[in-house]
Protein backbone atom coordinates (compact mmCIF):
# COMPACT_ATOMS: atom_id res chain seq x y z
CA UNK A 1 0.00 0.00 0.00
CA UNK A 2 1.19 3.22 -1.10
CA UNK A 3 0.39 6.98 -0.11
CA UNK A 4 1.23 10.27 -2.47
CA UNK A 5 0.90 13.41 -1.52
CA UNK A 6 3.05 16.41 -3.48
CA UNK A 7 4.86 19.27 -2.70
CA UNK A 8 5.05 22.56 -5.25
CA UNK A 9 7.97 25.01 -3.76
CA UNK A 10 8.73 28.57 -5.49
CA UNK A 11 10.79 31.09 -4.10
CA UNK A 12 13.69 30.83 -1.63
CA UNK A 13 13.41 29.51 1.75
CA UNK A 14 12.48 32.74 3.45
CA UNK A 15 10.23 34.51 1.38
CA UNK A 16 9.21 31.49 -0.73
CA UNK A 17 5.98 29.64 -0.23
CA UNK A 18 4.40 26.40 -1.45
CA UNK A 19 1.58 23.96 -1.54
CA UNK A 20 0.46 20.45 -0.49
CA UNK A 21 -1.68 18.00 -2.31
CA UNK A 22 -2.38 15.01 -0.78
CA UNK A 23 -3.99 11.93 -2.87
CA UNK A 24 -7.05 11.70 -0.47
CA UNK A 25 -7.86 15.12 -1.39
CA UNK A 26 -7.91 16.25 2.30
CA UNK A 27 -4.68 18.50 1.40
CA UNK A 28 -5.74 20.48 -1.64
CA UNK A 29 -3.16 23.67 -2.85
CA UNK A 30 -2.92 23.61 1.48
CA UNK A 31 -0.02 26.85 1.65
CA UNK A 32 3.14 26.42 3.39
CA UNK A 33 5.75 29.11 4.48
CA UNK A 34 8.81 29.40 6.36
CA UNK A 35 7.01 31.57 8.25
CA UNK A 36 4.22 29.22 8.75
CA UNK A 37 7.14 26.64 10.10
CA UNK A 38 9.33 28.97 11.99
CA UNK A 39 7.41 32.38 13.03
CA UNK A 40 3.81 31.74 13.15
CA UNK A 41 2.94 30.02 16.42
CA UNK A 42 -0.89 30.86 15.77
CA UNK A 43 -0.65 28.27 12.70
CA UNK A 44 -2.92 30.31 10.88
CA UNK A 45 -0.71 31.20 7.61
CA UNK A 46 -0.35 27.69 6.66
CA UNK A 47 0.38 23.79 7.65
CA UNK A 48 4.03 22.94 8.04
CA UNK A 49 6.27 19.65 7.91
CA UNK A 50 6.17 19.22 11.83
CA UNK A 51 2.07 19.46 12.31
CA UNK A 52 1.68 17.13 9.43
CA UNK A 53 3.61 14.67 10.96
CA UNK A 54 1.77 15.37 14.19
CA UNK A 55 -1.47 14.45 12.94
CA UNK A 56 -0.06 11.77 11.41
CA UNK A 57 1.38 10.37 14.52
CA UNK A 58 -1.77 11.13 17.10
CA UNK A 59 -4.26 9.76 14.10
CA UNK A 60 -1.79 6.86 13.88
CA UNK A 61 -1.75 5.99 17.54
CA UNK A 62 -5.36 6.58 18.63
CA UNK A 63 -6.06 3.80 15.32
CA UNK A 64 -3.41 1.06 17.11
CA UNK A 65 -4.62 1.89 20.62
CA UNK A 66 -8.10 1.37 19.40
CA UNK A 67 -7.25 -1.74 17.80
CA UNK A 68 -5.45 -3.32 21.27
CA UNK A 69 -8.10 -2.13 23.34
CA UNK A 70 -10.72 -3.95 21.28
CA UNK A 71 -8.51 -7.14 21.33
CA UNK A 72 -8.33 -6.82 24.87
CA UNK A 73 -12.29 -7.15 24.78
CA UNK A 74 -12.45 -3.65 25.76
CA UNK A 75 -13.08 -1.59 22.82
CA UNK A 76 -12.69 2.06 23.39
CA UNK A 77 -16.00 4.90 23.32
CA UNK A 78 -13.24 7.23 22.86
CA UNK A 79 -9.60 8.29 22.28
CA UNK A 80 -8.64 11.90 22.05
CA UNK A 81 -4.95 11.74 21.19
CA UNK A 82 -2.82 15.05 20.50
CA UNK A 83 0.92 14.79 18.94
CA UNK A 84 3.19 17.55 19.72
CA UNK A 85 6.00 17.24 17.36
CA UNK A 86 9.09 19.23 18.53
CA UNK A 87 11.25 21.42 16.18
CA UNK A 88 14.88 22.95 17.10
CA UNK A 89 16.21 25.18 14.38
CA UNK A 90 19.90 24.25 13.19
CA UNK A 91 18.85 20.54 14.95
CA UNK A 92 15.91 19.25 13.65
CA UNK A 93 12.89 16.97 14.61
CA UNK A 94 13.76 16.18 18.68
CA UNK A 95 10.91 14.74 19.56
CA UNK A 96 6.92 13.53 19.50
CA UNK A 97 4.97 13.59 22.48
CA UNK A 98 1.84 12.21 22.74
CA UNK A 99 -1.15 12.82 24.83
CA UNK A 100 -3.95 10.88 25.45
CA UNK A 101 -7.46 10.95 27.09
CA UNK A 102 -9.29 7.32 26.76
CA UNK A 103 -12.78 6.81 27.56
CA UNK A 104 -12.73 2.84 27.72
CA UNK A 105 -15.43 1.10 29.84
CA UNK A 106 -14.76 -1.72 31.50
CA UNK A 107 -10.63 -1.25 31.81
CA UNK A 108 -8.32 -1.03 34.86
CA UNK A 109 -5.83 1.10 34.64
CA UNK A 110 -3.02 -0.84 35.01
CA UNK A 111 -4.18 -2.78 31.78
CA UNK A 112 -4.89 0.48 30.06
CA UNK A 113 -1.47 1.91 30.66
CA UNK A 114 -0.16 -1.71 29.42
CA UNK A 115 -2.01 -1.62 26.19
CA UNK A 116 -1.11 2.86 25.50
CA UNK A 117 2.48 1.72 25.76
CA UNK A 118 2.30 -1.22 23.89
CA UNK A 119 0.86 1.01 21.08
CA UNK A 120 3.25 3.69 21.28
CA UNK A 121 5.84 0.66 20.38
CA UNK A 122 4.07 -0.62 17.51
CA UNK A 123 2.17 2.04 15.97
CA UNK A 124 3.90 2.35 12.65
CA UNK A 125 4.47 5.83 12.66
CA UNK A 126 6.79 5.84 15.89
CA UNK A 127 8.33 3.16 14.52
CA UNK A 128 9.13 5.38 11.28
CA UNK A 129 10.11 8.27 14.05
CA UNK A 130 12.51 6.01 15.63
CA UNK A 131 15.49 8.58 15.52
CA UNK A 132 13.89 10.88 17.78
CA UNK A 133 12.45 10.62 21.46
CA UNK A 134 8.68 9.39 21.77
CA UNK A 135 6.86 9.76 24.85
CA UNK A 136 3.62 9.11 26.51
CA UNK A 137 1.55 10.26 29.05
CA UNK A 138 -1.92 8.47 28.66
CA UNK A 139 -4.48 8.46 31.01
CA UNK A 140 -8.09 6.95 31.51
CA UNK A 141 -11.03 10.04 32.16
CA UNK A 142 -13.38 11.81 30.74
CA UNK A 143 -12.56 13.33 26.83
CA UNK A 144 -12.85 17.13 26.45
CA UNK A 145 -13.57 18.61 23.36
CA UNK A 146 -11.56 21.19 22.34
CA UNK A 147 -14.11 22.75 20.98
CA UNK A 148 -17.77 22.54 20.97
CA UNK A 149 -20.65 23.14 18.91
CA UNK A 150 -23.45 24.95 20.07
CA UNK A 151 -26.42 23.21 20.30
CA UNK A 152 -29.93 24.92 20.41
CA UNK A 153 -32.58 24.26 23.25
Amino acid sequence: MDRTATAVWKGNLKEGKGTLDSQSGTLKGTPYSFKARFEDESGKSGTNPEELIAAAHAGCYAMQLSHFLAENGTPAAELDAKAVVTLVPGTGITGSAITLVGKVPGIDAAKFKELAEKAKAECPVSKALGAIKVSLDARLGCVFRRSRPSIPI
